[in-house]
């Protein structure tokens, strides 16, 4: 025992004057996220890969059954899909399912970033706006669609509002030309103060400097906001544009809650016919087609659209 407490010292003293007073490689801790690596990543990644792919796969083996909720069933092949090319009722679903998202794209996009726009820099009751603006995206949207449908009741506040102006009062939610453009009303007012904050991120990397010298030079405010701002904020674009068309894609809560689908079929979309076709008339089999239709629908407009808005610079 002697012997080694008299030889740690020296031990360190020589290592110590090998390094000219100072260690040369001091010993430093691993992190302990290092130990194992990816491995610590394993289970999310297992729970990921068996709660979402593994059991949509297991969902689309359905798509080629003839299966009705209960009992056995028997494979049929492509059966399913040859009913929904044949189906006119699949195709307007497509329609509108279509309109809703490209008109909910357009429209949350315009609007969001008019609104990030006006509420960026100088306005001083910018922060109070941008938490109004903000709000209804909180909310569910089951209850924003069932205060929406008491407003485009034949009785209600927007009848009574465009009354005032000597207007008609107008069935919004059972007239097929105008249900459709009530359902997108609704999905935009409640979506577009997301857009706004994804801007309002963007437009917080856009140097001011340059903006000024711009101006300094005579550009005029479209060119300024062409050839400075779109460029900087393309990122938010991407992310503003990909995420609302994916949306506008399935929908179903708005839809479900303003008007089940009708009048006539006129709004019904991909997902409430999906809905319809598994759980009210048990046929789960094209139910699940139908279902993997519409997301290889999305799948394939997700993909160009994040190739319409790739940063090419």
């Amino acid at each position: 025992m002697t012997a080694t407490i008299g030889t740690g010292p020296s031990v360190r003293e020589g290592s110590t004057a090998a390094g000219g007073g100072i260690s040369s490689r001091p010993r430093r801790s691993r992190p302990l996220i290092s130990y194992g690596r990816w491995w610590w990543a394993l289970p999310a990644i297992l729970m990921v890969l068996l709660i979402h792919y593994v059991a949509t796969a297991g969902g689309a083996v359905y798509a080629f059954t003839d299966w009705t909720g209960i009992g056995d069933f028997d494979f049929i092949g492509l059966e399913n899909f040859r009913r929904i090319f044949e189906d006119p009722k699949v195709f307007g679903s497509i329609k509108n399912t279509l309109f809703l998202a490209f008109g909910f794209l357009i429209a949350t996009n315009v609007v969001g970033l008019v609104l990030a726009l006006a509420l960026n820099r100088t306005l001083k009751t910018r922060y109070l706006l941008r938490v109004l603006f903000f709000m209804p995206v909180v909310l569910s949207p089951l209850a924003v669609s069932y205060i929406w449908k008491f407003i485009f009741d034949f009785n209600g506040p927007l009848n009574g509002l465009i009354g005032w102006f000597g207007a008609e009062p107008k069935t919004w939610l059972a007239d097929p030309a105008l249900a459709l453009w009530a359902v997108l009303i609704v999905m935009a007012w409640q979506t577009t103060g997301m857009v706004m904050v994804i801007y309002l991120a963007g437009l917080a990397t856009v140097p001011t400097e340059i903006e000024e010298a711009a101006a300094l030079d005579g550009a005029s405010t479209w060119r300024r906001f062409r050839h400075i701002t779109v460029p900087s904020i393309r990122p938010s674009i991407a992310i503003a544009s990909t995420l609302m068309l994916i949306q506008g894609l399935r929908v179903f809560d708005q839809v479900l809650a303003l008007t089940g689908g009708g009048p006539a079929g006129a709004t019904e979309t991909l997902a409430t016919q999906v809905y319809k076709e598994t759980f009210a008339l048990s046929n789960f089999g094209f139910g699940a087609a139908l279902a993997l239709v519409l997301t290889v629908i999305i799948l394939v407009f997700a993909v160009l659209q994040q190739a319409a808005t790739k940063d090419r610079s």
